[in-house]
């Protein structure tokens, strides 16, 4: 795992044993790291928020945003240095739960889990970067344009909100998306006028 950054290895090595140890060893662990927004508006269990971005619904659902997360957000800790990437991460994990705890804080029933927010603004962030990339899924060995990947990502996740009955939190990839974006246009707006050049030029 030579060239890793450090926060990408934390990351990858947190949400892959947490999410096994909870699928295959220790279900609780699973159960208390539910995002439940009916109980966190009554101020219980609050660390949950952060929690929940660290378990899987299941190995499936742990490879597709570990591989992800591997192809995205390791070049992007290279580029933009890791205190800006946890920085990166964090909003994406925390913002995206917004819309997710906006629509579910009244429903009791309801509980989520999964990193796909926190990916998904990596995911966007790393596309502003590096917009003319490709990239090359196992299950689909042809390359695919970065940008397209991050729009059909985005309808999947919009459709599998509307019509999943899991317990993954499709909500909040868009949330997820438009932190990645806005971030680098706070921190870095030359980013896009770099982008636009990539692609245009």
């Amino acid at each position: 795992m030579s060239g890793i950054g450090p926060a990408s290895l934390f990351i990858l090595v947190t949400n892959i044993a947490l999410s096994l140890a909870g699928l295959f060893v220790a279900p609780r662990i699973i159960e208390r790291c539910l995002f439940r927004p009916y109980e966190y508006a009554r101020g219980l269990r609050r660390a949950t928020i952060v929690t929940s971005g660290f378990v899987h619904a299941d190995l499936a659902h742990l490879l597709f945003n570990m591989i992800a997360f591997f192809s995205f957000g390791v070049p992007l800790e290279r580029r933009i240095g890791t205190l800006l990437f946890v920085l990166l991460y964090g909003a994406g994990l925390l913002l995206s739960q917004y819309g997710t705890y906006r629509k579910h804080r009244n429903h009791p029933e309801y509980a989520t889990l999964g990193a796909s927010g926190a990916v998904s603004a990596v995911m966007f962030a790393y596309i502003v970067y590096s917009p003319t990339s490709k990239l090359m899924l196992l299950f689909f060995p042809v390359p695919i344009p970065a940008p397209l990947f991050g729009i059909a990502y985005l309808a999947y996740s919009i459709w599998s909100a509307r019509n999943s009955r899991d317990r993954i939190n499709h909500d909040a990839h868009l949330g997820g998306a438009l932190t990645g974006l806005v971030f680098v246009a706070l921190f870095d707006p030359q980013a896009y006028v770099r982008a636009w050049e990539l692609v245009t030029g």
